[in-house]
């Protein structure tokens, strides 16, 4: 069954599955505290949590509020957790974030708001943890590592979206000054130059229709598709102003498609990639919950009932579940958009089932696990058409006889009238 974990704005983090009851077929979720919280203090809110399957057990990475990092270890059933390892990243200062976290087998990746850059590495067969640092930009507001671990991307506030080689961030010539301190004590130059480890920076959009340049606020983003290229990136970034763009970096430096009015309260939230083709799910910062079709931009559906602002979003094959600042876990349908684009969209996702929970969730990620969904998926699916064939009434050879019938008398009465 579906199966998820989230953080809270007090610390907690939480096994979230849920179940489908077999008269009624509706879906109940229970959680379960896995690491506990503080009892007021918000200096433990989760920012971020990643989920990394290391053969039996499932590695669970998370970043707090305070800049410390914990990495736990949980085996198959989720009931049982142990910490692997805790680190603190020094290079977070007040009023700052964390944006980026990614569980890898090279490590742990994490990314602040003001370009702290680090891989952690807790050891294994009695070796001792290391860590490798890097320095990005100021003003992140997102950081996503690719599927293969081989590139990152990042943007934000007057900072353009930018494509990076992940063994290359981190290589750092001998001798060579490190650039931690230049970049965080220098505001960087707005130039088309890249710098070292950089494979590909946007370009901001062409001015407006009074000649003004438009400010540069990218809020989120994702990968859409793996790339056997480090150089050849699919991306799609939300930004303040509602925008949703779509950039290929083999193509331009500027975004191929650049849908408007998308996030239409507060700009974009949060972007996640679907599992199905061709669909990607956008929050605001308002209420809206949507699907979007990547061939065209336009809302497949959206998702009612949301009472607060979707936090963050987590793709499960048929499911996709969300963490909304109203203080629920919902639990969502998926369905893919049409072959076609353009054509009407037959079946809309809903809102399967709603997970109250006592402090207010931040975070929520997937566990990753397919094989059961997929068979749900597929029973779901059998059971929908066998209720279908059920439903339709057998016909009666003798009605259609009868009917064959009708229109021939009719015409012999004419007939002897005439």
């Amino acid at each position: 069954m579906p199966h998820f974990f989230s953080g809270d704005e007090l610390g907690a983090i939480k096994s979230v599955l849920y179940t489908q009851a077999e008269s009624t077929k509706e879906w109940k979720a229970s959680s379960t505290v896995l690491v506990p919280g503080s009892s007021s203090s918000r200096s433990k809110t989760v920012q971020k949590l990643a989920v990394y399957a290391a053969g039996p057990n499932t590695l669970l990475s998370a970043v707090r509020a305070d800049g410390s990092a914990s990495l736990y270890s949980l085996q198959d059933d989720a009931s049982t957790i142990f910490t692997v390892h805790e680190w603190i990243e020094p290079r977070l200062k007040d009023g700052q974030r964390f944006v980026g976290l990614a569980s890898t087998d090279s490590g742990v990746y994490t990314c602040t708001s003001n370009g702290a850059l680090r891989l952690t590495n807790p050891g294994q067969d009695d070796a001792e943890p290391s860590s490798s640092l890097a320095a990005l930009p100021m003003r992140l507001c997102e950081w996503r590592l690719s599927a293969d671990g081989k590139t990152f991307a990042y943007g934000g506030d007057e900072v353009e979206l930018s494509l990076w080689d992940t063994e290359k961030a981190f290589y750092r010539p001998e001798g060579a000054v490190s650039s931690v301190t230049s970049t965080d004590s220098k505001k960087r130059k707005r130039s088309d130059e890249l710098l070292p480890g950089e494979v590909w920076r946007a370009k901001n959009v062409p001015n407006d229709y009074l000649s003004l340049r438009q400010p540069v606020h990218n809020t989120a983003l994702t990968y859409l598709q793996p790339s056997t290229s480090a150089a050849h990136q699919h991306l799609l970034v939300g930004t303040a102003n509602g925008s949703v763009r779509r950039y290929d970096t083999r193509a331009a430096r500027r975004p191929v498609a650049d849908w408007k009015g998308i996030g239409k309260s507060g700009g974009v939230n949060t972007v996640e990639k679907s599992l199905n083709e061709h669909e990607v799910f956008v929050a605001d910062r308002g209420c809206a919950l949507a699907a979007l079709d990547l061939r065209n931009g336009r809302t497949i559906y959206s998702y009612k009932g949301l009472a607060g602002a979707a936090s963050s979003l987590a793709s499960a094959r048929s499911f996709m579940a969300s963490a909304a600042q109203d203080r629920f876990v919902r639990l969502h349908s998926t369905f893919g958009p049409p072959s076609e684009a353009g054509q009407q969209q037959e079946h809309k996702g809903d809102v399967l089932d709603k997970h109250y929970m006592k402090v207010t969730p931040t975070v929520i990620v997937w566990d990753g696990k397919t094989d059961i969904l997929d068979v749900v998926a597929v029973e779901d699916g059998a059971e929908d058409e066998d209720h279908v064939w059920d439903a339709m009434e057998i016909a009666d050879p003798d009605d259609d006889a009868d009917d064959e019938e009708k229109p021939t008398r009719r015409k012999e009465k004419k007939s002897r009238a005439a």
